[in-house]
């Protein structure tokens, strides 16, 4: 209930700035629109509504620090005291690279995607994009490259729990990165340039998180030279109890018989 009143929070403070920030957000594919190049809206309502999402998704983003900390509140109660020392950077790191993430698309990729979008118009054609596709199209990149960034703190993660070992994903750094350039090839446009440039991203961003898992792995005991077996118990011969199991009957009491009585007695 936090993180959503902090969301509604932003979103209000934001609603006035709507067009604005999405003039901002199409600034990369204005900046290399041809002349006769617009962006439209298909219906009205789309005029408000695309703006309208932008802003709430501006807002999601924003808090996103304030609803990890919720998110580590609620079960930071179970966690042992090592366990809470490593959530507070794992959570500030992973913070940051979604950030940079998005960064890393507005700034490099989006000018250089769309730019070889606008160039591969055929003569004759007119390069329009609704504005409602365009921010679905925008918010996708944003959130396919947040989460490739977050190749460090997964692998951070995965050898903390024991899941992996830094040497196995060392071993596997070839598949590594056959499987960062498919990646890549699948959430980027078809620009080879842009899709080269994230495949390397990921790629740095694995060894970066590899050096990381090597330091922070949990250090295990060396084999201690085993301790000779106890002797075993000397388990004494088990007694003649046939005898003792009869059950034994009870003894009858003698009676003894009283003297007769003598005449001087009365």
């Amino acid at each position: 209930m936090r993180s959503a009143i902090a969301v509604l929070v932003l979103f209000v403070g934001l609603f006035p700035f709507r067009n604005t920030l999405y003039r901002l957000l199409a600034r990369p594919l204005t900046a290399v629109l041809p002349r006769n190049g617009a962006m439209i809206a298909t219906n009205l309502p789309a005029t408000f509504i695309a703006p309208l999402k932008l802003a709430l998704a501006t807002a999601v983003a924003v808090a996103v620090p304030y609803i990890l900390y919720q998110a580590w509140a609620f079960v930071a109660p179970g966690l042992y005291q090592r366990e809470r020392r490593m959530v507070t950077p794992l959570l500030v790191s992973s913070t940051l690279l979604f950030y940079l993430g998005m960064a890393f698309a507005y700034f490099l990729i989006f000018p250089l995607a769309f730019g070889f979008f606008a160039h591969a118009a055929p003569a004759g054609v007119r390069v329009m994009t609704d504005i409602n596709h365009y921010l679905s199209f925008v918010l996708t990149l944003f959130f396919a490259f947040g989460l490739a960034f977050e190749v460090p703190v997964a692998i951070v993660l995965l050898v903390l729990m024991g899941v992996l070992r830094p040497e196995t994903l060392s071993g596997k750094r070839r598949y590594v990165i056959l499987g960062a350039f498919v990646l890549a090839a699948i959430i980027t446009p078809p620009d080879a340039f842009s899709q080269t440039v994230l495949a390397l991203a990921m790629w740095a961003l694995f060894e970066a998180g590899l050096l990381v898992a090597y330091r922070v792995r949990p250090r295990t005991a060396p084999d201690e030279p085993s301790d000779p077996p106890p002797p075993a118990p000397v388990i004494p011969p088990p007694r003649a109890v046939a005898a003792e199991s009869r059950p034994r009957r009870p003894r009858r009491r003698r009676r003894t018989r009283k003297p007769p009585p003598s005449g001087d007695e009365p």
